[in-house]
């Protein structure tokens, strides 16, 4: 199911490709009479697809593995500006493969995107959903595939609270399907982006926004191609988006003017590093959260804006590392709320309670606005979360109001820099879990066991800590 939905959005771009970029003259398919140029995909007779010289089965496969996929892969290897979007393209093809084996069902995913029109702007932000809806239908799977999608109302509230803007660099060291800096693009860029209603910015404004704004990192390849993918279908036509693992580079060498900013995130968590990767860290930890966690702090500009999703576990332990990254935390910058998401977030493929904080490198931390969501009704993969979850949130935050959902802590109150959000206005009840929800608290429960027994297992053996 997953690669074929991937494959169907490797089409559309391909499709896209061939509109946008005429194949040459002397690039057609090995039969006889077929059309050229963009006309490869779906030839036309007055009009009318032409169902003769329509290639289709085998023949298109070996068209599209042995001639166009080679072609576009070439578009990174000649003297292209790296910018240009036919560079970004020959980077994506670069690790893209046809995996739609049929080539009658590729027949019938070409018919069906030649419906669109690619030089229509309201087609083309459609086109952009339909890609959306790919990859939602990917995550949905459950599995690996969630790194692909992180629920879109979840980033665009992060959006709002960062409020990016106009001029700014906005960053996602972990970028998966690029949703993140695609959201930061609809904040600036549209007034409504369900109606396609854009803002009035000039060229440069454009061109600043198309070329200079967005910037990511992502180390899976798969991710990488859908993630540029998505942010080309969008409109940015030049993201700077590098596969690489973001945590191989040493933050102590950060200059400001490698900083960003804006960054907004959902790293991966309850990963491993191992202890090459931990020297690159003035704090060494092996969990993966911690590490972007303070990635992301040296990485913020001064006034810089930052969203992050980490896991509960963040919040609340106090052994030497997590206590360390914190304490640097509240002490260099404004951990100004802490959103506490309810568990189910992320199901089907984690139901490990997350938060959400949001700090700004603009001085130390005085007091924290915390923020307890609480859906009416369980979160499932049927019923997710959606933007009306939010509502109340966004209404108050800025005026950091207190209801029975949101309470405000000094920093004076905080005791071994465990800043997990405990509602002081709700009774202890008794949290009925789901079996997956269980299972879950188990494995993350056994990591921190696995990391206390290798703390006293390098205390025992001489090791600093």
């Amino acid at each position: 199911m997953i690669s074929y939905k991937y494959s169907e959005g490797c089409a559309i771009l391909t499709q896209t490709v061939s509109h946008r970029f005429n194949l040459p003259d002397n690039f057609r398919l090995t039969l006889p009479n077929v059309p050229t140029s963009a006309n490869w995909a779906v030839p036309k007779v007055n009009g009318k697809i032409d169902l003769i010289n329509a290639a289709s089965g085998s023949d298109l496969l070996d068209f599209v593995n042995k001639e166009l996929f080679p072609y576009l892969k070439g578009f990174k290897n000649i003297t292209e500006d790296p910018k240009s979007i036919k560079y970004k393209i020959g980077a994506i093809f670069e690790f893209l493969d046809n995996r739609i084996a049929n080539g009658h069902t590729l027949r019938e995913v070409l018919d069906v995107i030649d419906e669109l029109n690619f030089h229509n702007q309201s087609d083309l932000f459609q086109l952009s959903l339909i890609y959306e809806k790919l990859l939602k239908d990917m995550g949905s799977d459950g599995g690996n595939s969630g790194e692909f999608y992180t629920p879109r109302p979840l980033i665009k509230v992060m959006a709002d609270v960062v409020n990016p803007q106009i001029g700014q660099t906005i960053y996602d060291p972990a970028v998966g399907s690029c949703g993140f800096l695609i959201e930061a693009y609809n904040h600036i860029r549209y007034i409504d982006p369900k109606a396609n209603k854009q803002r009035d910015i000039s060229v440069d404004q454009l061109k600043f926004l198309s070329e200079e704004s967005f910037f990511g990192n992502e180390k899976t390849p798969l991710s990488y191609v859908m993630g540029v993918m998505n942010m080309i279908l969008h409109g940015i036509e030049s993201p700077n988006i590098a596969k690489t693992n973001t945590l191989t580079k040493d933050i102590r060498g950060l200059e400001e003017k490698d900083r960003y900013d804006i960054i907004l995130a959902n790293p991966p968590f309850g990963g491993k590093e191992k202890e090459q990767i931990q020297q690159n860290f003035p704090i060494k930890s092996n969990a993966t959260e911690l590490l972007f966690l303070q990635h992301m702090m040296n990485s913020l500009k001064l006034n810089g804006r930052c969203g992050v999703v980490i896991p509960e576990g963040v919040l609340f332990q106090t052994n030497n590392a997590f206590q360390a990254v914190k304490k640097e935390l509240l002490e260099r910058f404004n951990v100004h709320t802490i959103l506490s998401l309810p568990s189910g977030v992320f199901l089907p493929y984690s139901g490990v309670k997350t938060n959400v904080i949001f700090f700004d490198r603009n001085g130390s931390t005085s007091e924290i606005f915390y923020y307890e969501l609480n859906p009416s009704s369980k979160l499932t993969k049927n019923k997710p979360i959606n933007n009306d979850h939010f509502k109340e949130f966004l209404e108050i935050w800025q005026e950091r109001k207190e209801t029975p959902n949101s309470w405000i802590v000094n920093i004076n109150d905080i005791k071994d820099y465990d800043i997990s959000a405990k509602n002081p206005n709700k009774n202890e009840a008794i949290d009925h879990k789901s079996p997956i929800e269980l299972v879950e608290n188990i494995k993350l429960n056994t990591a921190e066991i696995n990391d206390l027994m290798n703390e006293i297992e390098e205390i025992l053996m001489g090791k600093n800590v």
